[in-house]
């Protein structure tokens, strides 16, 4: 799959400039093993890179000119490199143009290029295909024009450019998995130092497997910003009756349970799921260092009725996804990954058993929503590189 990617965009851009790209660029979309909905809660989150790719084509040019091309839109886009840059409306070339805006903010120097970008990654399942462009354009500017730029300042560019110029206030974590992965290991990145750490991730017997339910409902970014306003007020009620509390990742579950009362309901269960998925991490990085797959399992299933239960961000469609794939003894993890309200469930499946879950779960879901399951069964890769032509 990786290798036809390469091929098909280095055909795709010869055949349109009539000569080959001087140098392949390849940037990842990236998981989420567990640690969700607390990247904005003091938490660590266990990010990794996948074999989904967004590959660049890219050839310097002798002026100042600028040219982009969206294989897989059949899209181009032109500039020039001097000037001003602004958002559009191709909310793909944002993506590229952001990058290059926050390069020039920093006062670096850049020439003209021609680039053509095509991708292996779904488009709104929740692989963060945007992040897999930002990371890759950066990574590229700076091979191609000796920028000197660290790895995390590569990421830092990434979310900056989706803040300013595609208007969407993420955090860093997708970045930052899509540049620092490696593969066969996680990344349990604390999102407000940026310290990091690898871990093993060895599979063995076991899948990934995703399914993207194709649903993404319209509620997610007002529910994502009410959760946030929640689990604040909860946190400020604690520490106003615990002062030694500083963040949620110091505060206990028996803290939350003794303010139950005090909280309300709503606010008690979006701080207990905070407080306990911030407890799961650790416990799922032992597990993988130790092999223990079926642990790790339980964990990504617990995070699941956390998210859907006390944080409400769940959905039909992916509750039902997960209850199936939890229905099958291959199964042995199961959980909703991402923002919420749609987007992919991430599922450990026995290797050897993993297509006939695939056609259980696809036939099922065809029958409930009448919607067609798409399944992904994806390895941890290393992150944004270049490919030697």
């Amino acid at each position: 799959m990786k290798k036809k990617l390469i091929q098909n965009t280095k055909d795709h851009f010869e055949k349109l400039f009539q000569k080959p790209a001087k140098h392949i660029f390849l940037s990842p979309g990236r998981i989420n093993i567990i640690g969700e909905h607390v990247d904005y809660n003091d938490g660590y989150v266990l990010p990794a890179a996948i074999n989904k790719y967004i590959c660049f084509a890219i050839s310097e040019n002798k002026n100042s000119e600028c040219v982009l091309v969206a294989k897989d839109l059949n899209d181009v886009y032109t500039f020039d490199i001097n000037d001003p840059l602004q958002p559009i409306d191709k909310m793909w070339a944002n993506y590229i143009l952001g990058v290059l805006h926050q390069l020039k903010e920093r006062g670096l120097k850049l020439k003209g290029f021609t680039l053509v970008f095509s991708s292996t990654i779904p488009m709104g399942a929740g692989l963060s295909s945007s992040a897999a462009i930002e990371c890759g354009v950066a990574y590229a500017m700076n091979d191609l024009f000796q920028l000197q730029l660290s790895k995390e300042e590569m990421a830092k560019i990434g979310q900056k450019a989706e803040h300013t110029f595609a208007g969407v206030n993420c955090g860093i974590m997708d970045q930052f998995a899509s540049v620092f992965g490696k593969k066969n290991k996680v990344i349990k990145l604390d999102c407000t130092t940026l310290a990091y750490e690898y871990h093993p991730a060895n599979f063995n017997e076991y899948q990934l497997v995703l399914f993207d339910s194709c649903v993404k409902h319209t509620h997610l970014t007002s529910g994502y910003n009410d959760r946030r306003n929640e689990v604040e007020q909860g946190l400020a009620i604690i520490k106003a009756n615990y002062p030694e509390v500083t963040s949620f990742r110091n505060c206990t579950e028996a803290m939350v349970v003794a303010l139950k009362d005090t909280l309300g309901e709503i606010i008690f269960n979006r701080c207990l799921f905070v407080v306990q998925e911030i407890a799961r991490v650790p416990l799922a990085i032992a597990a993988l260092s130790k092999g223990n797959i079926n642990q790790l399992g339980e964990l990504m299933t617990k995070t699941h009725y956390g998210l859907s239960e006390l944080y409400e961000v769940s959905c039909p469609e992916m509750d039902f996804l997960v209850t199936e794939a939890l229905g099958e003894a291959e199964v042995v993890g199961a959980r909703m990954m991402g923002g919420g309200f749609g987007g992919c469930t991430i599922n450990v499946v026995k290797k050897e058993t993993a297509n006939s879950v695939i056609q259980k779960l696809t036939k099922a879901y065809k029958i409930k929503y009448n919607i067609d399951l798409k399944a992904y069964k994806i390895k941890i890769a290393k992150g944004t590189s270049t490919y030697g032509i």
